[in-house]
């Protein structure tokens, strides 16, 4: 009898749940960023994640579920920290996301539950050739970027640009636009780009999508995975580009490089905050001066305050009715053409 196999999110652009492959063990040395492995629940799965499906559905494994997922890198600052490169030659690892992100964990917060262990049982074969992400990268005719973009940016994971973002598609699918929502940089998660295509994104993208787990790759591969990232969202049409950089600029996710490739394109620019003071930090790490802030640091008038005496900006709660108003006049005054 086959075994059942628990397919994460990361697999979502390979063919490898409808069309079979083989599993083998293959020596640590051959292993590299972006196979697709299998790996078996140790122990209890963690509370923390459930299981993110190629569909985007959560489901919680049960105990010694064997799960698909891709070798790859994650670096939270809140969370937990873990590479694909630390595992040792016993194959033991750990679920670093619900997404199929598999890696050893190097350090993690005390706050946080332990994450789901695994046990290496095999690399994905096909035809005696291992499988990686990239082996299903759909090809694309290189496009230059020449819309719009609405840029969000975050002084860490969890800052809420995946929130703020949802709303701005909002407002601008109600202008009647074409808009395609992205997160250019971050772990590997499916959920986020689908919470934009919900609030009415006509297209939506991922590195996923360019053969990465995570943006935590070296510089060159990163700079490919954006270009064509770029050519993909051209592909579709767009009016206006609603552009998420997870994580934030100064994290080893790529955030800089990903704003480097829009220089010249972005518009409207939102930094969504922890707290007044961290907008303070990356304005002045970063020499980066957002349009509005947003996010934690917005949640109340006090907040909002705050941040504009340390910095001189505005501050929205995009969950309040009465500043949407406010959203309003920012996006009209940053896309004339299109909401004039």
């Amino acid at each position: 009898m086959n075994e059942r196999h628990i397919f994460t999110s990361v697999a979502r652009i390979s063919d490898i749940e409808t069309e079979g492959f083989e599993l083998a063990e293959l020596p640590r040395a051959e292993w590299e960023e972006a196979d697709y492995i299998a790996a078996r629940i140790v122990g209890v799965p963690s509370a923390r994640y459930g299981l993110e499906l190629s569909s985007g559905r959560i489901i919680e494994p049960m105990e010694e579920a064997s799960v698909i997922g891709a070798l790859g890198t994650r670096a939270a600052t809140l969370e937990a920290v873990g590479r694909w490169d630390e595992v040792g030659d016993d194959g033991e690892m750990h679920a670093l996301t619900g997404a199929g992100l598999f890696g050893k964990v190097t350090s993690a917060a005390h706050w946080i539950s332990p994450l789901t262990t695994l046990q290496y049982t095999g690399h994905v074969m096909r035809d005696g050739r291992k499988l990686g992400m990239g082996d299903f990268v759909a090809p694309v005719e290189p496009r230059p970027l020449s819309v719009p973009v609405i840029l969000l940016v975050g002084t860490s994971m969890s800052a809420g640009k995946t929130t703020v973002g949802r709303t701005i598609i909002h407002e601008l699918k109600r202008a009647g636009l074409r808009i395609a929502g992205v997160k250019f940089t971050g772990a590997g998660r499916y959920r986020d780009i689908l919470s934009f295509q919900d609030a009415g994104a006509d297209a939506i993208l991922d590195f996923v999508d360019a053969g990465l787990p995570s943006t935590v790759v070296a510089t060159q591969r990163f700079d490919e995975a954006m270009a064509y990232m770029l050519a993909r969202v051209m592909a579709t049409g767009p009016d206006v580009i609603v552009a998420e950089a997870g994580a934030s600029p100064l994290e080893p996710y790529n955030g800089a490089g990903a704003v480097a490739a829009l220089d010249g394109f972005v518009r409207c620019s939102v930094l969504c905050a922890s707290d007044p003071y961290a907008v303070l930090g990356v304005q002045t790490a970063f020499a980066f001066k957002p349009t509005l802030v947003a996010g934690p640091a917005a949640n109340t008038q006090a907040g909002i305050d705050l941040v504009g005496e340390l910095t001189g900006l505005d501050a929205v709660n995009v969950f309040k009715a009465s500043s949407r108003e406010k959203l309003r006049a920012v996006l009209q005054q940053a896309l004339p053409e299109l909401l004039g």
